[in-house]
């Protein structure tokens, strides 16, 4: 494991303690009969009143700096030296990496009337989870579709890009290879 593998580790760690001292809140209001509404991000040792911990958003949260920390581990690791080229594969990482961190970013948020209303969940648009949204729910059904198609997506194009050759083994080779697994 290089420098830059040890950095990464440091900075995921950091970035799960941030995120589990202050995790998302919904607000629960009288007025929607209970429905929640995205309330931002609070300190988790303090009396929150009518909050409630977002717990969807929260294992999503954790999912994504696990993920992102996975794709720079691979990103950062120590490769034999070889002319500069074009690499598909750290490409495809760094958009997936990207992507994740936007989807996190822009959530897709609903209004809470229409959660009480509607009978199919729906949604408005995607909107700053920093910004001030007090009467937006976040759609975690579709926000975990989000992630999983980035994901599928990003895991397919990275085996695309793959550049080993197939391995072409002769008759000897398979006859040695045989003989080791008889033992």
């Amino acid at each position: 494991m290089n420098r830059n593998q040890w950095i990464t580790i440091a900075v995921a760690a950091v970035n799960l303690v941030l995120i589990a001292l202050f995790p998302p809140f919904d607000w629960l209001s009288s007025t929607t009969r209970g429905t929640p509404a995205f309330a931002g991000f609070g300190f988790a040792f303090t009396e929150h009143g009518h909050q409630q911990l977002n717990w969807s958003f929260l294992q999503l949260e954790f999912f994504v700096v696990l993920a992102n920390a996975a794709i720079a581990w691979l990103l950062l690791r120590t490769r034999p030296a070889r002319a500069r080229r074009w690499d598909g594969q750290k490409i495809v990482l760094a958009g997936v990496a990207l992507n994740l961190l936007l989807i996190l970013l822009f959530p897709p948020m609903q209004r809470t009337a229409a959660l009480v209303r509607a009978i199919l969940p729906s949604f408005d648009g995607f909107y700053f989870v920093l910004g001030h949204h007090p009467d937006l729910a976040i759609v975690t059904n579709l926000l975990y579709l989000e992630v999983l198609f980035v994901l599928v997506n990003g895991a397919l194009l990275y085996l695309l890009f793959n550049r080993s050759r197939p391995v072409v083994l002769t008759a000897s080779d398979l006859a040695r290879m045989a003989a080791e697994l008889r033992r």
